[in-house]
């Protein structure tokens, strides 16, 4: 088993959302290295931190883990998605998605400020400056580190 963080804007998506609807496509992602990873990392059954970006207190807020392999995104081909990418071609997709299902919530908000703060997280691409990535993996020893916190 792996394990990965993965962010969404809580006004956009966020762990509530997610919660109601117990499964959802994660759909939109357009970085080449975050595609790469759902496509050809993600497994059912890993594991994912819910991450909270661009909010008041952005962090770590619920867990959910990888339901489907990955396949292609196919808001990329319909102009009137928001997603929509003129470049991809649905006989050679350029971006690819996984589905989400929702395990639980943490039982508090563990802050980028103080994922910072731990120094068993210095190397987590999250907390690197300049890093901007929605999807990124986490080692099983940062996974547990950020759960002990919880």
């Amino acid at each position: 088993m792996q394990y990965w963080l993965m962010k969404s804007e809580p006004d956009v998506f966020g762990i509530d959302d997610l919660q109601k609807v117990a499964v959802e496509p994660w759909d939109g992602v357009r970085n080449y290295q975050a595609r790469n990873m759902m496509r050809d990392q993600m497994q059912v059954g890993d594991q994912v931190f819910f991450y909270h970006s661009n909010c008041d207190i952005p962090g770590i807020v619920g867990i959910a883990s990888i339901a489907t392999q990955g396949y292609p995104d196919d808001t990329a081909f319909n102009p009137e998605a928001k997603y929509f990418d003129p470049k991809s071609d649905p006989q050679n997709p350029s971006w690819y998605r996984v589905d989400v299902q929702f395990v639980r919530k943490l039982k508090r908000t563990i802050s980028l400020r103080e994922l910072r703060e731990q120094t068993a997280l210095q190397n987590m691409p999250l907390v690197q400056k300049g890093c901007r990535l929605s999807v990124m993996p986490v080692s099983a020893e940062e996974w547990q580190t950020i759960l002990v916190l919880e």
